[in-house]
């Protein structure tokens, strides 16, 4: 046993009869005694399909209690837990399989539809938290006589985690055991984490935000969690006043949609009285001054902004409860920051440069070694920009990188133009993000066409549509622009920034 697992399942030892995870799909709370026999149930399957140290477990699900009690049995064997967006079209699930041969997949049943007998192997398996759709690879698993049941250490991965790079293949992030707890450690200490804290999960269970920010960090503070199946503004007060939640993890766009919703302004009126709601953290990009006020001053709820990443197995600064900045990501807390300008390291105030990271918590190469220009002398360099202020807090205020970010999600877009390219009107094409008051930046495709100036209404709803049977919900398009040509560099590479510039310019004559 590592420590994590050693905490974890001590968790659930001193704990049989509290209500400690409540699913909202659910009417009943998950007692410690609910989960561990959900683990052991896991752990027997494991076991029997012989799935062993080093195995890779693909995990494509929704929101779900389950989450929590996969990652313990898996991670008690050392196997590693490899979640992934349960909107993946079915053909790119199959892809992925067919280039890592993970020899089980725990799927909706939507999804284990696609993967066909006699290679693939089919069941459900019952647990307290959920019925889950098993899928093994026959062709693997029929053929071992036992699994690797070495002892598991403290630098084994237990998650794998997809990042997007700017090439548009996603780049794969191993998080250790001791990467897990360190990261949980510092969460639940700089978020002032009690066991009497009930943090609610309204963000995807396969994002190191939810993983690690919410639910590892609540399982280090004995705290309880309560997990919905995805934001609701209508439903967000309610569930925190009767599930009794103490703090959230939310996006920019959570704020904003709040702030709009009459359904949600309405219910806060009728329940304000027994909510007890100490913070909620923000994070993926910054802000708004205004609506941040806003929100402090309607909800009366302190909002904590931060900065983080899967790299860093969530999160590397963020504000002192006691002392936070409005617009700044706030101060280091368990990771040496500093900012590289002009290949140097430096901390000074008021400098901008690319924001650098280390620490215990923070991972020093990717998987299959790609991309090592992004790691130097032990800092990983986030390709982010940002500044410090006199007093040491980090204001970020853009990215190096093409990375869209909508509403906490991070598109790549060579990616998206991959697969939109397909289409046959479509001479040029580039994917770039829009400024956007909801979700921070759009999607946004832009297009040469190949009949230029003819049936773009018409071209545009079918991207859209093609888009939407193509892509996961996130990378999706929500805006299409056509052009007669790009912006290049003397080398012909899009210039992507000015692209942006030019658009804006031309909604704002418009």
């Amino acid at each position: 046993m590592t420590q994590l697992t050693t905490l974890l399942s001590n968790q659930l030892k001193n704990n049989l009869t509290r209500s400690l995870v409540k699913d909202t799909n659910y009417p009943d709370w998950f007692t410690g005694k609910h989960l561990q026999q959900d683990v052991l149930a896991l752990h027997t399957l494991f076991v029997t399909q012989k799935l062993g140290h080093g195995d890779q477990l693909l995990v494509c699900l929704p929101n779900s209690a389950a989450f929590l009690v996969i990652n313990q049995a898996a991670w008690e064997l050392g196997i590693i837990v490899h979640p992934i967006s349960p909107t993946t079209p079915i053909p790119e699930l199959i892809a992925a399989d067919h280039e890592q041969h993970y020899p089980m997949l725990l799927l909706t049943p939507e999804l284990a539809a696609g993967f066909a007998a006699p290679d693939f192997g089919h069941e459900t398996l019952h647990l307290n938290t959920a019925a889950l759709s098993v899928v093994k690879d026959c062709t693997q698993l029929d053929q071992r006589t036992s699994a690797d049941r070495s002892p598991v250490q403290e630098d084994d991965l237990g998650l794998i985690l997809n990042t997007s790079g700017t090439t548009g293949q996603p780049k794969q992030v191993g998080l250790s055991q001791r990467i897990l707890l360190n990261a949980a450690r510092h969460d639940a200490a700089s978020n002032h984490m009690t066991p009497k804290d009930t943090a609610m999960i309204t963000m995807p269970m396969f994002h190191i935000n939810a993983q690690v920010m919410s639910t590892l960090s609540s399982r280090v503070a004995n705290a309880r969690i309560v997990i919905t199946p995805q934001f609701s503004a209508s439903q967000f007060w309610p569930q925190v006043q009767a599930n009794h939640v103490t703090w959230v993890s939310v996006v920019p766009t959570i704020i904003s949609f709040l702030l709009l919703n009459e359904q949600a302004n309405a219910a806060y009126g009728r329940l304000q009285a027994k909510i007890a709601l100490r913070f909620v953290r923000s994070s993926s990009f910054a802000l708004p001054k205004e609506r941040l006020q806003a929100f402090q001053a309607r909800f009366h709820t302190l909002v904590i902004e931060g900065y983080g990443m899967t790299e860093s197995a969530s999160q590397c600064t963020t504000n002192p409860h006691d002392a936070p900045k409005i617009g700044s990501a706030g101060l280091p807390y368990g990771t040496e920051v500093k900012l590289v300008v002009a290949d140097q390291f430096t901390a000074a105030p008021g400098v901008l440069g690319e924001i650098a990271i280390r620490g215990d918590h923070v991972i020093t190469h990717y998987l299959d070694d790609a991309n090592p220009e992004s790691f130097k002398a032990g800092w990983f360099l986030t390709g982010d920009l940002g500044y410090f202020d006199e007093d040491g807090y980090l204001f970020v205020k853009g990215r190096k990188k093409e990375i869209i970010s909508r509403g906490g999600e991070k598109v790549a877009p060579a990616h998206v133009e991959s697969v939109l390219s397909a289409l046959p009107f479509i001479e040029q094409l580039a994917v770039i993000g829009m400024p956007d008051p909801l979700y921070g930046e759009a999607v946004t495709a832009v297009v040469v066409s190949t009949t230029p100036g003819l049936n773009q209404a018409a071209q545009a709803q079918q991207l859209l549509a093609y888009g939407q049977a193509q892509l996961a919900k996130f990378e999706t398009p929500t805006q299409v622009e056509f052009i007669r040509e790009f912006p290049r560099n003397p080398t012909g590479k899009i210039l992507r920034a000015q692209l942006r510039d030019q658009l804006l310019a031309i909604g704002a004559n418009a």
